[in-house]
């Protein structure tokens, strides 16, 4: 009984209006406004709108990204840091006993004596040649074996520094002339540990890794997007984090298109709150669509369906005009639109089952 009162009361209302239905425009009084509701929400241009999300993983640039290796066979007989630690350029990361660097050492002494007699011998020969002692052709055989072996010592030095041993090491090694197979192993930029990857106690070959390490500022965030989707995508266009509400711009649109999901990688660098992200993690990212002076942005439910059609009820001069949209792209609350809609115009967002009623009724 009290539905069928509120029916007629409803029908006594929409009645009269259905009557100046006129060309898909509503005329309503005051009273009417307020019994249907009608709130509206002043039209918004813009020039860019956002597309629909893209799961999106982020990651470290490869210029940040060092993996640290073992320069030579040994054992872990330390690991200073872990999985998460911050380190600078040359903290030290590990120590490794190694025999191989027992036998560098060795060699780089070893060469280091000989130089040390050419040198001697050098000096020798050169007093010599001035007294005409020795012939010259004496002489310039001893300053090649001497340049020879100068170039002999460099390289061993070298091959140390390579195997992880500081030049402040090399020179402490020459000046104590003591070996020692432990080999500390630094890192080689100032970053993050991604990753372990190596135990104490493990027994290493060359080149095997103890740690990731990466630097987090600034991050990439690399997305596949439909090849259809892509429309002016390109270097230096916007892109919405939405964890965050971060701002990226694209670096890179990939030339490939990948089998998998037919999606085209597109890249984009954050700079702005890329420690609030951490590698690996997978967000919602949104890129940025040039849409034209046309394009509008509405609240989510100011746009009805009818008959199959986006529609928005516009508040003009001579009633409610319903006037169709095409829909851009849509968010969680606002919706991107472009239609005969003018900056300052007002459409309703609340109301709109009422009106979309009346429409119905009067298209009948």
């Amino acid at each position: 009984m009290k539905k069928s009162v509120i029916a007629l009361f409803l029908l006594s209302i929409i009645s009269p209006v259905l009557a100046a239905l006129e060309n898909q425009v509503l005329k309503l009084d005051a009273g009417q406004r307020e019994t249907f509701g009608i709130k509206t929400h002043p039209v918004q241009v813009i020039d860019i709108s956002w597309s629909k999300p893209y799961p999106s993983e982020v990651k470290v640039p490869n210029a940040q990204l060092r993996v640290v290796s073992a320069p030579l066979d040994g054992v872990v007989e330390a690991l200073l840091v872990a999985e998460g630690a911050s380190v600078e350029e040359g903290q030290v990361l590990a120590r490794v006993r190694s025999p191989g660097l027992l036998d560098l050492q060795a060699n780089y002494l070893e060469t280091l004596t000989r130089r040390q007699l050419s040198a001697d011998s050098l000096a020798r020969d050169t007093q010599l040649h001035r007294e005409g002692i020795v012939a010259k052709r004496r002489l310039l055989e001893t300053r090649a074996a001497h340049r020879e072996l100068v170039t002999a010592e460099e390289r061993a030095s070298q091959t140390l520094m390579l195997a992880g041993m500081s030049a402040t090491a090399v020179a402490e090694l020459a000046k104590e002339q003591k070996l020692s197979p432990a080999l500390e192993i630094s890192s080689p930029l100032s970053g993050v540990v991604l990753e372990q990857i190596a135990t104490a106690g493990q027994r290493l070959a060359v080149s095997d890794p103890l740690y990731r390490i990466g630097h987090l500022s600034p991050l990439w965030v690399e997305v596949h997007v439909p090849l259809d989707a892509l429309g002016g995508t390109a270097s230096g266009s916007e892109v919405r984090i939405t964890e965050g509400n971060l701002m990226a711009k694209v670096i890179t649109v990939g030339r490939m298109v990948h089998g998998a999901d037919q999606g085209v990688l597109v890249r984009a660098e954050i700079r702005e709150g890329a420690e609030r992200l951490r590698p690996g993690q997978f967000v919602e990212t949104r890129l940025s669509l040039a849409t034209g002076d046309e394009a509008v942005r509405l609240p989510t439910r100011a746009v009805v369906r009818v008959e199959g059609v986006d529609c928005v009820f516009v508040e003009r001069a001579a009633g409610f005009e319903l006037v169709p949209v095409e829909l851009l792209s849509r968010e969680s609350e606002e919706v991107m639109v472009s239609g005969a809609l003018q900056a300052g115009e007002a459409v309703v967002v609340s109301g709109t089952a009422a009106l979309k009623a009346a429409v119905a009724a009067g298209a009948e």
